[in-house]
């Protein structure tokens, strides 16, 4: 019997599934499972994307000098703070590297990102899970939480899944609260789709223990190329770029999100679309009897009466070619996690829910 074995915590850690993207046997099937923009990159970005074909040959920069600067002009922020990689999801693990291991703690709530845990027990930290209130962060619960062996606290803002989000007094209240030698991790995954919302920027320049980190995956349309960034004070930030790989991005990935996040027009155009079919996709679902909270985010997290409705229902969807996302693992079994796809499949998916509560199973 082998003796070699992964560190502790490794072995807790159940496989990620992502959102399915076929159905067996199903033509003319619509994807709304993984919160992805139905519109897509920009024009831009494809340009950028497509001239990078020609330095495919060329290793990226190591700095993300352009994407940095880029991101710094249009956020108004300080572009030596921010850094850059894979996906928010290497940011969250970034962090748990540098400042989490074993015998310290790191708090997620009971329906936060699956990441937060995954990235905790890889490096052979304790997750602390804490009841959200009504699916909503519950400050004083985290902050009740919190121990001498604190190192992070992840919060999503808004929340995947539930949509939901906290005003910026709580924010505050709860960077103030945490222990001395503990980080605040705001995601802002799903900031870009919040009017008005800097995703925890000025609590950043505040405060020395809060980082926020962001993604190209949602409303910008680059999900398949996988970049992201946090922004932080400049001794996390040091810290980060000392565990980061020197050439962690791809050079197609940094031009073209540097492109992404230059063309404003496309950004409003898209979130201004979400926000307009989101309202209208969790009206038409509450007309068939399916509430959902309000959602600040791309996607509906749809309520049943009971588990078994909820799979009842995905089922049926599937049927129809529509994926949806269950999320049980996240502790909602009741509930359907639907992404705000165009007009024409939000219109689909409303009609065939409705179908589903008709009785046409």
């Amino acid at each position: 019997m082998t003796k070699i074995a992964p560190q502790p915590g490794v072995m807790e850690i159940a496989l990620y599934q992502g959102g399915a993207a076929h159905i067996d046997g199903v033509a003319n099937v619509v994807k709304l499972s993984s919160n992805e923009n139905p519109f897509g990159p920009s024009e831009a970005a494809k340009e950028a994307f497509r001239k990078a074909a020609y330095e495919l040959h060329r290793y990226p920069s190591t700095d993300h000098a352009g994407l940095r600067n880029a991101i710094a002009e249009v956020h108004g922020l300080d572009a030596e703070r921010i850094v850059c990689g894979v996906g928010s999801d290497e940011i969250i693990a970034f962090l748990c590297q540098a400042y989490a291991g074993p015998g310290d703690e790191v708090i997620h709530t009971e329906h936060g990102f699956a990441m937060y845990r995954i990235s905790t027990l890889a490096n052979g930290a304790t997750p602390v899970e804490v009841p959200e209130r009504d699916r909503v962060t519950d400050v004083d619960a985290i902050l009740a939480a919190c121990t001498d062996a604190t190192r992070l606290v992840f919060l999503a803002n808004p929340n995947n899944p539930t949509g939901t989000m906290i005003g910026e007094a709580e924010l505050r209240r709860l960077a103030e609260g945490l222990p001395e030698r503990a980080l605040l991790v705001v995601d802002g995954a799903y900031a870009d789709y919040v009017e008005g919302y800097d995703g925890g920027a000025a609590l950043v320049e505040a405060c020395e223990n809060v980082v926020m980190t962001r993604t190209f995956s949602k409303l910008y349309g680059l999900g398949g190329l996988r970049v992201g960034w946090g922004y932080g004070p400049q001794h996390v930030v040091d810290v980060l770029n000392r565990v980061r790989g020197p050439f962690n991005l791809s050079h197609a990935a940094l031009v073209t999100a540097e492109a992404a996040v230059r063309d404003r027009a496309w950004a409003t155009r898209c979130r201004e679309d979400n926000a307009r079919l989101r309202g209208w996709l969790a009206e038409a679902l509450a007309e068939h009897g399916v509430p959902s909270d309000t959602s600040t985010a791309n996607f509906i997290l749809a309520r049943f009466g009971s588990p078994e409705e909820a799979r009842a229902c995905d089922e049926y969807l599937k049927s129809q070619g529509l994926i949806v996302r269950q999320v049980a693992g996240y502790k909602l079994p009741n509930c359907l996690r639907i992404t705000v796809g165009d007009e024409p499949s939000c219109r689909r998916v409303a009609h065939a829910v409705g179908q589903f509560k008709g009785g046409a199973r």
